[in-house]
């Protein structure tokens, strides 16, 4: 459906609860934040919910502190954003399907299945483009506040503007925000190079075991629960791990590997853009976008390597 519809059938709506995908980023996180806010303006009650806890990155922001991890309020509608389908959502992906409410999803990812009563899908670099276009159709005026949650979630999606999906309607759109009060030099800082000793020491031990394979085409950078535990960062802090073999020459795909428990793990994809990593992640029901995939794998280490260095191969042909 057009942006305008979508904006017409969410203006309609008393309440609304603003679903973000489980372990956020700052993109489904700024579309969240900044939906709340436009929301706020126009006298629609609203709620901001995700099953994990926000990582530390974001909580430099005070409204990210107003995140649930469940839903509380009785809204009339709910509104996915960022999420490809329920899954996404963790274990709110069940009740978002028991829940007798209109249902919005608002994303940008190919692998979306429009799992909603009203969906608007458009490809672009960060969802927060979308959220973008919905503001202006829904005339809601973008404050300075909202301007730095849009570009939390364009710098973050977009490689800061480094990813060949970006086009000069992000460009223009990221004007925009700065034109509005948006700090790109204190949100560049925050997001990308403040970080805690214990990410330090994380990032340091993992990345001198990175492995290679497919005549070093593709990279693996796997994190193991005594990696979190002998350093004491936290899972969220893995965040951008997975980028940092791409900057090898020969690395057309890098892969990262996060245990989350006992023969399971959550797989991050990237490519350069020669293999679409969306193609090997959906053969594991995972997605994504063609540069930009993730999906979960279960077995040894060993196990999941072979899978994911053979379902590249098939890509790499």
């Amino acid at each position: 459906m057009s942006i305008e519809s979508f904006a017409e059938a969410l203006l309609s709506v008393r309440s609304v609860t603003i679903l973000s995908h489980m372990r956020p980023d700052g993109d489904t996180l700024g579309s969240a934040l900044s939906l709340s806010l436009a929301l706020d303006s126009l006298g629609i009650e609203n709620e901001m919910v995700c099953e994990s806890v926000i990582p530390d990155t974001f909580l430099h922001f005070p409204l990210a502190k107003r995140m649930k991890r469940e839903p509380k309020l009785d809204a009339e509608a709910i509104v996915c954003v960022d999420c490809s389908d329920e899954k996404r959502l963790g274990l709110l992906g069940d009740w978002f399907l028991r829940a007798r409410k209109k249902k919005f999803n608002i994303d940008h990812h190919i692998s979306n299945t429009n799992f909603a009563d009203y969906n608007y899908v458009n490809l672009c670099s960060a969802n927060c483009l979308n959220m973008a276009r919905l503001y202006k159709a829904m005339g809601v005026e973008l404050t300075k506040e909202m301007a730095n949650y849009l570009l939390m979630g364009l710098l973050t999606d977009s490689g800061a503007f480094s990813h060949s999906d970006v086009d000069g309607d992000a460009l223009r759109v990221a004007g925009d925000l700065l034109d509005r009060g948006g700090d790109l030099d204190g949100l560049s800082y925050h997001l990308f190079k403040r970080q805690r000793m214990e990410r330090f020491r994380l990032n340091t031990r993992v990345m001198s075991k990175v492995r290679f394979a497919l005549e070093d085409r593709l990279a693996f950078v796997v994190v193991l629960q005594e990696d979190l535990k002998e350093t004491g960062a936290k899972q969220e802090m893995t965040e951008g791990f997975v980028d940092f073999p791409l900057t090898v020459d020969s690395v057309e795909v890098s892969c990262a590997l996060l245990e989350v428990k006992r023969e399971q793990f959550k797989i991050s994809l990237r490519s350069k853009g020669k293999v679409n990593v969306n193609a090997v992640a959906s053969r594991f029901g995972g997605g994504g976008h063609i540069l930009a995939s993730g999906c979960m794998l279960f077995g040894t280490l060993e196990e999941v390597i072979d899978r994911l260095s053979f379902a590249v191969s098939r890509e790499l042909l």
